[in-house]
């Protein structure tokens, strides 16, 4: 058992970092409960569920929230339960009669965790966007990317799911920490935009020392230096380097075959587009594997650049058993790791809805009680 078992958690279904968030949870053992529209959304692609890897791990049910009685059963599951997260649009919830304070007037210690991009207040905050705009805002897009490129979006992992779902799990973590000692919940505003600006804060350091610029490829970590870049082999395959502290970038040098050749120094800026032209003949030379045969052992700070399904078969994640297959599918394992509690594997995603009768029966529901919320068009 995960070391947040005992914690039930109330999810309103959306897509991004609120699953994500929840899967963290349910990975950890808290019991999830999402709650699904009774009508899917939409959304262009059709899976099976199992494939909708962010929904694991937890129950389904099928509630639709517009209809009269919906928000007096859902409070009904808020009273059980020890957090709840939503992220729908600021205001959405207090319209649905489900608000933070009536809410947290049901269940007093009830954590209750907001999800949005731009945040509860603020002139954004009922704009719409996705990852890419919030990146923007925060001033990280602009950072990544090639020199004399446009910025590149680093997938979705930057604002959805680092400063927003992770930062929501460590809010709601953090507040039911409090709540077991005050006795009393409170509202986490998670705001994505916030939380890539706290991921910002070492960079916000060195540009505040002059060792950071805002020219994007410019500096030691943005692609700007030639030691932490990647780089393409012979088998138009490609090599990571990241080689800053000096003794690493002197293994480098040997392991490429050129201590002995007069080079710009590793610190020089304006010798690092001889640096560049350099490494990129020499790594050309031989395959991918032929570098990680050369590299390995000797400290370099060096790692094949590996696609998805490559990664799956590293020696070294299948040490870790960082991957696991839930009905077939290959999927990342819960992290991090616990000596002591934990977590199981975890459940296939469920069909949206499928646990409705199942779930509610458990959380205190009676039959006439379904039968009606079936009536009246609450539940599915």
């Amino acid at each position: 058992m995960g070391p947040l078992h005992g914690y039930k958690v109330i999810e309103f279904g959306a897509i991004g970092p609120v699953p994500f968030c929840a899967t963290m949870l349910a990975d950890m053992g808290a019991e999830v409960v999402r709650l699904d529209r009774t009508e899917v959304p939409d959304l262009g692609i059709e899976r099976d569920a199992r494939f909708a890897i962010t929904n694991r791990g937890r129950r389904s049910v099928g509630v639709n929230l517009k209809a009269p009685g919906a928000a007096a059963a859902v409070l009904r599951l808020i009273k059980q339960a020890d957090a709840l997260i939503e992220g729908f649009r600021p205001g959405v919830m207090e319209r649905l009669g489900l608000g933070p304070e009536v809410c947290l007037a049901t269940n007093p210690k009830l954590v209750y965790g907001r999800m949005t991009g731009w945040g509860q207040t603020g002139p954004l905050a009922n704009e719409v966007g996705h990852d890419i705009n919030y990146l923007a805002v925060a001033g990280a897009l602009h950072s990544i990317g090639r020199k004399n490129q446009p910025p590149s979006p680093p997938l979705n992992l930057v604002a959805d799911l680092g400063g927003g779902a992770m930062y929501l799990a460590f809010g709601l973590v953090c507040a039911l920490l409090e709540a077991g000692k005050s006795g009393q919940g409170q509202v986490v505003d998670a705001a994505m935009v916030d939380g890539v600006s706290s991921m910002l804060s070492a960079f916000y350091g060195m540009r505040a020392a002059g060792i950071w610029t805002d020219v994007r490829g410019d500096n030691f970590v943005d692609s700007g230096a030639p030691w932490y870049d990647s780089y393409e082999t012979s088998d138009k395959k490609f090599v990571s380097i990241g080689a800053i502290e000096g003794r690493f970038y002197q293994n480098l040098l040997t392991r490429m075959g050129l201590s002995g050749e007069r080079l710009p120094d590793q610190r020089d800026k304006e010798g690092w587009p001889k640096l560049r032209s350099r490494f990129e003949e020499v790594f050309k030379q031989r395959t991918r594997e032929e570098w990680v045969a050369i590299m390995k052992g000797h400290e370099v700070c060096f790692a094949p650049v590996l696609d998805l399904g490559e990664a799956v078969s590293h020696e070294h994640v299948r040490a870790r058993k960082t991957y696991i297959t839930v009905e077939e599918v290959v999927q990342p394992a819960p992290a991090p790791r616990f000596s002591r509690s934990s977590p199981d594997v975890p459940t296939a995603p469920r069909e949206p809805g499928i646990d409705t009768d199942a779930v509610l029966s458990t959380w205190g529901f009676s039959e006439e009680d379904l039968a009606a919320l079936r009536k009246g068009g609450v539940i599915r």
